[in-house]
């Protein structure tokens, strides 16, 4: 199969040359793996809709035409994927050698693609877009953008990345490739961007919460927001509710946001929550968006995760004013540096719950906390700073184009 399987917005027909020259706007291509939306994409579409058009051109290349990804790139020019595999990659799988070699079956009509609609710059944004577009653009004689988001360990990182990626962006100080090898020459922290000048009524939202879930007024609302894996330990998070329940002489809810079908742990959550007991209760409220206001609802963010590289909440909540109980892991204390949030200990949700009973008794604490924490992510996480970075990069690799 040689064809690309969906029409090309106007303008990424092949015009004649790859090189690229003052008048043509680089052209940056953003593939993406699967379907199922995360905080990447998030991230991705928060640079793109930054960047000026007079200097880029953006393709977007989901894996399923017509699906949740393309709809929410539906603003940008997309083109279909023209070795679309025939069952995705499962996200966070071990990359065995039946699935190489799947994806190299692929890469022949990939750099083809991109080399028909003259493609600068490959920006891949995940594990599963790293193994399929990686090799194309290198046979393609484009330059390669690998944005890790992801443990500092990942095979791909340590053996793909550094032949094949041009730059390698890290979402934090901890994702860095270890060492002082060719990965690590290559990479550079930039921060995921976000829209700094939100807010929210907290009042509105916490009183939308108490009505809804028919909860006492002065309950403590604890909240959990991301996908139901191992890495993030669901949980953790119900055992340090109800802890927190029992050090409390006040009504203690867990609310649960995320999508449930995107789960590690089956049916051990539904049934860990059953068993719930005392002063604590804990529920699952699905996906909701936007994120951030009920974020602003609740009293508290716990975050129990281990290794995660950098969680768009704890920034979310920081510019909210939610304040933040998270474990003393990965990206977590980088996040949450400057005094920004509470630190504990690593799979201890006892240790979490007397964090967050000893923060509620100190109102003064918290509102020194909110400030500072504000402040330090409008200065830290902005969506320019994070456009600056990347469009220096891209630009930089444009004039090593050969």
């Amino acid at each position: 199969m040689n064809s690309i399987a969906a029409p090309l917005a106007p303008g990424f027909e092949r015009s004649g040359s790859d090189a690229v020259t003052s008048t043509r706007a680089l052209r940056i291509c953003f593939p993406f793996a699967g379907d199922e939306l995360g905080g990447s994409h998030v991230s991705a579409r928060g640079l793109m809709e930054g960047l000026d058009p007079a200097r880029y051109r953006l393709l977007v290349v989901p894996e399923v035409p017509e699906g949740t990804i393309a709809e929410f790139f539906s603003a940008f020019a997309q083109g279909g994927d023209p070795a679309r595999p025939s069952r995705s990659f499962v996200p966070g799988a071990r990359f065995g050698i039946g699935k190489v070699l799947r994806t190299l079956a692929g890469v022949p009509r990939r750099a083809r693609f991109l080399r028909e609609n003259a493609i600068d710059v490959v920006h891949s944004n995940d594990g599963r877009s790293h193994a399929s577009w990686a090799l194309a653009a290198r046979l393609a004689r484009a330059r390669l953008v690998w944005h890790h988001r992801g443990d500092p360990d990942a095979r791909g990182l340590r053996f793909v990345a550094p032949l094949l990626a041009s730059r390698i962006f890290t979402v934090s100080r901890f994702s860095l490739p270890q060492g002082s090898g060719k990965a690590a020459r290559a990479a550079q922290v930039v921060y995921s961007p976000f829209d700094t000048t939100v807010t929210a009524d907290w009042a509105k939202m916490r009183r939308t919460l108490v009505e809804e879930l028919g909860c006492a007024e002065d309950a403590v609302i604890c909240g959990w927001f991301g996908n139901f894996v191992q890495r993030k330990r669901p949980l953790e998070f119900v055992d340090a509710v109800e802890r927190l329940g029992a050090l409390l002489d006040k009504p203690v809810v867990g609310l649960m946001f995320g999508d449930p079908r995107n789960t590690e742990v089956g049916d051990a959550l539904p049934q860990r929550i059953a068993r719930v007991s005392g002063n604590a209760r804990v529920h699952m409220m699905g996906y909701r968006s936007p994120g951030h206001e009920w974020l602003a609802g609740c009293d508290l963010l716990l975050v129990p995760a281990a290794r995660e590289p950098l969680g768009r909440t704890l920034v979310e909540a920081m510019l909210v004013g939610t304040p933040v109980i998270a474990t003393d892991s990965g990206g977590n204390p980088e996040a949450l540096e400057g005094g920004c949030g509470v630190l504990c200990p690593l799979d201890d949700p006892l240790a979490m719950a007397r964090a967050a009973a000893d923060l509620l008794a100190d109102p003064e604490r918290i509102e020194e906390m909110r400030t500072r924490a504000k402040e330090a992510a409008r200065r830290r996480f902005s969506r320019e700073n994070h456009i600056r970075q990347v469009t220096a990069t891209y630009d930089e690799l444009a004039g090593m184009r050969s």
